[in-house]
Parts: C-alpha cells; sequence; structure tokens
C-alpha cells in the first residue's frame, strides 16, 4: 500500500504543517506549495530548498500529474481535448476552450460516474472512483504546461457528478483558489451537478461565489425520469425549492442546462413548461444541442425548433443562450475517448 502522501492533495496551510512535522519551517511549506502548484514533478527541482529536506520529501511524500495518454487540437475553433492516464491507470479526460476573455478548462471529477443520465457517455459502465484534489488540479496545471498558456476559467462539467466528490470539491476550490497556486478566482469557476438536493443546500450554506449549474433536461417529473435517474430520488419541485434556496444564501444566480433533444423534450410545450417553472428565479438557461452517443437514439433539435424555443424563453424574460458547440471535429463532448480507450483495452 502506497504510504507516501502525495502533497498535491494539501492545502498550503496543510503543507505548512506537514513540513513542520518533519521538523522544518514553516515557511518552506509555502515554498512547496507553489513548485507542486506551478507543476513540479521531481522535487530535485525545487532548487530553493536543502538537499536535506529534498531527501526527507522523497521517502516521505510524492508529485504526481496525470500524463497526456491521447490529444486532438481542432482544426476549426483551436478546442484541445485530452485523454489523461492517472497513476493507477485509469483514465479521464479534459477539454481546453479558446476564448477573447481567456482559456476555460472543463475537467473531470470522478473516474465515470454512477448518476446514469440517457444521453451522456461518462455514466456508461458505473462510476470507478472519486478523483482527488490533485487529480483535479492536475488536469488544469498539465494543460496550462502543455500549452504554454495561462488558463483563467474553470468548468467542472466533464466525466463525474462534482457533488458526489463534495469534500475534495471543497478541498479543490481552496487549492486553486490560493495566490501562491493557481490562483484562478471562485467566480471564475462553474460546477455543473444533476441535482443532487442535499449537497445543493450544503453548498448554499458554503456561501462561495462560484456558479452553479444544474442539468435540468426537462420540465417534468415524467420525462426527467426518462433520461436522468437522480430523478427518481429528488423532484423538480425538491430541486427548485433547493435553486431558490441557493440564490438567497449566495446572492448568485444559477444556470440551468437544458440539452434539447429532438422529439423528446424540444417542443414548443415544453418550452412553456420550462418557463413556468422557473417564473421569479434569478437563473440563466444554456440550451445545448444533444450530442449524439452510440449507446442512446438521441439526436440534436432542428435549428428552427431551437428557434422556437429560443423566442418563447426569451418572450417570458427568461436569459437564455444556445452553447456554441466547440470541437465538432475532436469529440470533444466528455466521455467519449475515455470509453473508446477502454474498449481498446479490454
Amino acid at each position: 500500500m502506497d504510504k507516501l502522501v502525495n502533497l498535491g492533495d494539501l492545502t498550503k496551510q496543510e503543507l505548512e504543517e506537514f513540513v513542520e512535522n518533519l521538523g522544518q519551517p514553516k515557511y518552506r511549506g509555502r515554498q512547496i506549495f507553489k513548485w507542486v502548484q506551478k507543476g513540479a514533478e521531481s522535487f530535485d527541482g525545487m532548487t530553493d530548498q536543502n538537499k536535506a529536506l529534498r531527501s526527507l520529501l522523497k521517502d516521505r511524500a510524492k508529485i504526481y500529474l496525470p500524463e497526456i495518454a491521447e490529444k486532438f487540437v481542432s482544426k476549426i475553433d483551436g478546442t484541445i481535448k485530452y485523454l489523461l492516464k492517472l497513476e493507477d491507470g485509469n483514465y479521464i479526460e479534459s477539454v481546453v476552450m479558446r476564448y477573447k476573455h481567456g482559456n476555460t478548462i472543463c475537467i473531470s471529477s470522478q473516474v465515470g460516474c454512477r448518476m446514469g443520465c440517457k444521453f451522456c457517455a461518462s455514466t456508461i459502465g458505473g462510476l470507478v472512483r472519486n478523483l482527488s484534489c490533485h487529480e483535479m488540479a492536475g488536469q488544469i496545471i498539465r494543460a496550462s504546461k502543455d500549452m504554454g498558456e495561462r488558463i483563467s476559467n474553470i468548468v467542472i462539467m466533464g466525466i463525474g457528478e462534482p457533488l458526489d466528490n463534495y469534500e475534495n470539491i471543497l478541498n479543490f476550490f481552496k487549492i486553486v483558489n490560493d495566490p501562491d497556486g493557481l490562483n484562478i478566482g471562485l467566480r471564475h469557476i462553474t460546477l455543473s451537478t444533476c441535482g443532487l438536493v442535499d449537497r445543493i443546500y450544503r453548498l448554499a450554506d458554503e456561501k462561495l461565489p462560484i456558479t452553479l449549474a444544474i442539468s435540468l433536461h426537462a420540465a417534468n417529473d415524467g420525462l426527467r425520469k426518462t433520461i436522468m435517474p437522480i430523478a427518481n430520488k429528488y423532484s423538480i419541485d425538491e430541486l427548485i425549492k433547493a435553486c431558490f434556496y441557493y440564490v438567497k444564501a449566495t446572492n448568485r444566480r444559477i444556470t440551468f442546462e437544458y440539452a434539447l433533444i429532438s422529439g423528446v423534450n424540444d417542443d414548443i410545450k415544453d418550452a412553456i413548461e420550462l418557463s413556468n417553472l422557473l417564473d421569479g428565479l434569478l437563473c440563466h438557461v444554456n440550451l445545448i444541442p444533444v450530442n449524439p452517443i452510440n449507446e442512446a437514439d438521441f439526436k440534436a433539435s432542428s435549428k428552427e425548433r431551437i428557434e422556437k424555443f429560443v423566442k418563447y424563453l426569451e418572450s417570458n424574460n427568461i436569459p437564455v443562450t444556445v452553447r456554441r458547440k466547440l470541437g465538432s471535429d475532436i469529440d470533444a463532448s466528455c466521455g467519449q475517448l475515455r470509453k473508446r480507450r477502454e474498449e481498446v483495452n479490454s
């Protein structure tokens, strides 16, 4: 059993305590924290640490970054998709999207997922395990090192359900937000959940200035249950009640993600139902033309239906955008690369 402490999983304060327990001055912990969060991959490169401490660290600790197993760059818009190999041989995915306001990375929070949403390739095969703090931060560090560019925005919307990995997510926030680390402001982080109501209440009470995104995809329980198993545990009424609580506690607008599936949830009656459901809630709707996967016979809505859906929501004063499809030539939606690699290895 590996008893070495992964320094990447420690906050700056925890790392300061770690080095103090080794008989070293506290400031060494801050120096090491900077090295780890800037992407150091060996202790030998920590040139401001004496040889004795570096030797001690090798005996007691480790640092590790995910390895790039595959990399794809879109010729259309420069989107980069990474298939990353973890220390235990599992694979996850990250996607870097380029915008005028800076680089945004979509990261994974778990290996696999147990939520079972019908339109998502990430959940096929179920949950393997949670990612540690540094396996999440490591996706950002690895991509940034590979690109030679800063990443300034994070979307936790890749493989996995972030709120199913709650404690690690909270520590991840502390680590990436630290000025001596990646120094990414919490307002530049979006967390997407399929709707774990109990965790939404907990997150609201943390009063963090992150953006919460809810994968809704249907405005009534009957339809939502057919595509999202979480709807069997939490009703839409319970979910919306939690959203009102979240907005009141944080004063932050919620984003509702709605994957438009042809013939399933894209009729004007669905738009009416969605509009009524969100009435009075500080929110924004992000419409997403669904990505086809082999395991589900779902097709994206037509341009005409999308336009009608948008027009109705706007007529009811609900802010709405249609997500621009990035990296369409490299299968940039999460879960597809990992599944393909597993099929090859099996």
